[in-house]
């Protein structure tokens, strides 16, 4: 008659000993081990996982160490991932073949908790990945959406490079396909920065509605660029219950018990807030900008370069 409990799974050291506190523990395959503790995870009793992929976020995948398919016999406790008991059978080896095939969801899988066939990275739902965190086919990356990449956070297929949305780009964060540079939202260019098709020279760009010697490259490394990428969106501000409208005050009743209320400032309020606090200095660095025309900033930015 086989013995009723809780099945699960166990990784050893290659000798099939365990570390707790640091001192070593000898197990053997076939024999129960027991305590006359009242078992709490991370501090006394025997640990285990109840899905077996889930032993490897406290263990390395690693094929050197031994992993033992266990039955909990005695009182259990659980936070989801890692269980505790105070008594444990350790039921037999599982081969690292039949591990594989049961922490993956797809076939012949040398990584782990793959969806997809033929993976050799870990966490791919695609096929023949070599990477990790695919969800597409053929990845030597990571965290490739698209088939085919070799590079990283690719959305597209076919990439060498990083980060690009297009299709057999060689270079980094490129939106369009065939780019053979960087940052290109067009396609088949052998340059950087471009948003048009097979260019080799990075094109000039325009300001305010006109034409300007400057790239996008030049703009990108601007120090004006990195000024106004630090405009703010709109914020939570605390207004005191003293400062508060009528109106305010009708729509937040409860402000008088609370003392006041968290006011959204709105973008207008926020942008023209930080222009205030910037220096002559920085603000003359984005007043410098090719062609700037004030008007046309304050019709997009709301921010009046000339209120005092």
């Amino acid at each position: 008659m086989s013995e009723k409990g809780i099945k699960g799974y166990k990784v050893f050291n290659p000798d099939w000993t365990c570390n707790p506190d640091g001192v070593p523990f000898q197990y053997e395959v076939g024999k129960t081990y027991e305590e006359n503790v009242k078992p709490r995870i991370c501090e006394r009793g025997f640990h285990f996982c109840q899905m077996a992929a889930d032993c490897f976020n406290f263990y390395t995948f690693d094929p050197k160490n031994k992993v033992a398919e266990v039955l909990a016999l005695g009182e259990v406790v659980s936070n989801g991932e890692k269980s505790c008991t105070n008594k444990i059978r350790i039921v037999r080896e599982i081969p690292w073949a039949e591990l594989l095939e049961i922490v993956n969801v797809g076939k012949n899988c040398t990584g782990l908790l793959n969806t997809g066939n033929y993976n050799t990275g870990d966490y791919n739902t695609g096929h023949y990945n070599t990477g990790a965190r695919n969800t597409g086919d053929g990845n030597a990356g990571n965290w490739n959406t698209g088939h085919y990449n070799t590079g990283i956070w690719n959305t597209g297929d076919g990439n060498a490079g990083d980060n690009n949305t297009g299709s057999y780009n060689t270079g980094d964060y490129n939106a369009g396909n065939h780019n053979k540079g960087n940052y290109n939202i067009g396609s088949w260019n052998n340059c950087s920065f471009s948003n048009g098709f097979f260019n080799t020279k990075n094109p000039k760009i325009y300001m305010f509605n006109k034409p300007t010697s400057w790239t996008y490259q030049d703009w990108f490394s601007s120090d004006a660029r990195s000024l106004l990428d630090g405009m703010p969106k709109s914020k939570f501000e605390y207004c005191d219950f003293e400062d508060m409208t009528d109106e305010e005050k009708a729509e937040y009743p409860e402000a008088e018990i609370t003392g006041g209320y968290l006011k959204e400032i709105d973008n207008s309020e926020c942008r023209v807030a930080w222009w205030k606090e910037l220096s002559n200095k920085q603000k003359n660095i984005i007043m410098s900008l090719p062609n700037f025309d004030k008007e046309i900033f304050k019709e997009i930015t709301e921010i009046d370069v000339d209120e005092k």
